[in-house]
């Protein structure tokens, strides 16, 4: 757990994921706008996916969550996923890069929309590759890409030192993007 201040000198808590968070992380899910959910892909953002997720016996993933202090909401949900990634790594493959899932975990963030652009994410990003360095990974690999109309993220992902690997077309063009 750690303490994390923004540039109003607001503190909020950064920590991971709780069984206990179930109520909190629903509030998250449910509160997020429709162009926010729009942009993420791991998994659905219901209140059934939040119980399931507190409540996972066998995680893969570490899931880190930062909470304003007084009243706790979670504002924002960080997925550090160290299973299966099979898509990302038969494209990075594809360019010479052979990902390990233990060593090259994949990496999907999400900010409540009243939170983003804040600074926020970019307070926490030092905190996860910390976390992710400790547990002996060499690479943080963006899961999904990000579109390539996402300037906004493609944006704070370089200025976190993420680098382009290509990318795939879905309906639109997704930027696969890795911090080594």
């Amino acid at each position: 757990m750690a303490t994390i201040q923004d540039r109003n000198g607001t503190s909020y808590i950064f920590r991971i994921l709780a069984k206990t968070d179930t109520e909190l992380l629903t509030g998250y899910f449910l509160g997020l706008s429709a162009e926010t959910r729009s942009k993420y892909a791991p998994h659905p953002f219901t209140s059934e996916h939040a119980e399931k997720l507190c409540n996972l016996a066998d995680d893969t993933a570490d899931r880190y969550i930062v909470l304003t202090q007084e009243p706790d909401a979670i504002i924002g949900y960080f997925i550090v996923e160290y299973g299966d990634g099979m898509d990302e790594a038969k494209r990075y493959g594809e360019q010479g890069i052979d990902l390990v899932s233990s060593l090259d975990p994949l990496f999907a963030p999400s900010m409540a929309d009243a939170y983003q652009n804040r600074g926020l994410a970019s307070l926490v990003m030092p905190l996860i590759v910390g976390a992710v360095k400790d547990r002996g990974a060499r690479s943080l690999v963006l899961m999904g890409g990000t579109r390539e109309t996402n300037s906004r993220a493609i944006a704070f992902y370089e200025k976190s030192g993420f680098e382009r690997h290509g990318g795939f077309q879905t309906r639109i063009y997704n930027h696969d993007m890795r911090l080594v």
